[in-house]
């Protein structure tokens, strides 16, 4: 049996509740929560906790605490229909258009704009479709790269998610090497699924896609491609952060990185760590609460490859899977 406990919220408690969230972390089964919009001119939102099993007090009382402004207010518990509860709470997303992509859900195939690149992304149990403003920031800024004529020819995604940023990077840049990968094993096969719906070849060469999983860059199949013209990482401010010297080491002298998942008031932090590796930012993109930065490395800051694996991520930073 699945279910679902809704609560109020505000605006903040939703954006707080897009990092991690160390009391449901802790758990052996933790409940999937994600927040929504449900009045945009009121400005009303709310959390849903999607669960197997009913919720019992303690469980109730932790998602009360999550949004302290619902304090005082009864949660709505409801017992859902036999479905996959992940891909439920990922339902209803509309598409998101960002330069010159368009990604829609089976729901939306007939819907393509003229002129588009359409990628379908159906809900999974691993991950949904990328339909947050941190995707929309990404696609955008590879778009505006691809317009002012940039040309990688190597390409690292770093938390891949769905593998949705890496199948933009070879639209963009079809004779491109590209690797994608995750932290989760389950990311990886819903890529891989992913890149046989949208005809992307997977493969080590040129035009094709290369899949890993990995914590960050520790990888070898990561480690002997470098140095990356592209190196995209949508993921959280804390792991941004954390990897910062690894995607430097990544990173060939004047090639480009895409940094998101963060919000507005993290912008700095992660600059900062990215600044003492030798980038500069060049561009700032995504929305108000949600930037995508570019970043150039400066070419006085040569790459010699490691002979020692690089940074490994503690489990504490192994949140690296794409919005």
């Amino acid at each position: 049996m699945s279910w679902i406990v809704s609560l109020p919220c505000t605006r903040d408690e939703a954006e707080a509740l897009s990092e991690e969230i160390p009391e449901l972390d802790a758990m052996a089964e933790a409940p999937v929560v994600v927040t929504r919009e449900i009045d945009e001119d009121a400005g009303l939102w709310q959390l849903d906790a999607y669960m197997d099993g009913k919720p019992g007090a303690a469980l109730l009382a932790l998602l009360q605490s999550l949004v302290p402004s619902a304090r005082g207010k009864k949660p709505v518990v409801e017992r859902l229909p036999d479905e996959d509860w992940v891909t439920l709470s990922q339902q209803g997303l509309e598409p998101v258009r960002a330069g010159r992509f368009f990604v829609h859900t089976s729901s939306y195939a007939d819907r393509i704009p003229p002129g588009a690149t359409p990628f379908l992304i159906d809900a999974s149990q691993a991950f949904g479709t990328g339909g947050h403003d941190t995707t929309a920031g990404c696609l955008a800024m590879l778009d505006r790269l691809a317009r002012h004529s940039a040309s990688p020819r190597n390409v690292a995604d770093i938390g891949t998610g769905t593998g949705l940023l890496a199948f933009a990077a070879m639209a963009l840049w079809p004779r491109a090497k590209v690797i994608a990968s995750d932290i989760d094993p389950a990311s990886i096969f819903v890529t891989r699924d992913n890149a046989g719906i949208n005809h992307v070849p997977l493969g080590r060469g040129g035009g094709r896609l290369a899949l890993a999983v990995a914590p960050g860059t520790d990888h070898p199949a990561i480690r002997h491609r470098a140095p990356y013209d592209l190196v995209v990482a949508n993921i959280l401010a804390g792991p941004l952060i954390t990897l910062a010297p690894d995607i430097a080491a990544a990173t060939a002298p004047g090639g480009h990185a895409i940094l998101a998942g963060l919000i507005a008031r993290q912008m700095e932090p992660v600059l900062a760590a990215y600044r003492a590796q030798g980038f500069r930012l060049a561009a700032r993109g995504g929305s108000a609460e949600w930037p995508c930065l570019l970043l150039v490395k400066r070419r006085r800051y040569g790459w010699r490859r490691r002979e020692r694996a690089f940074h490994r991520a503690s489990p504490s930073d192994a949140s690296f899977g794409s919005w």
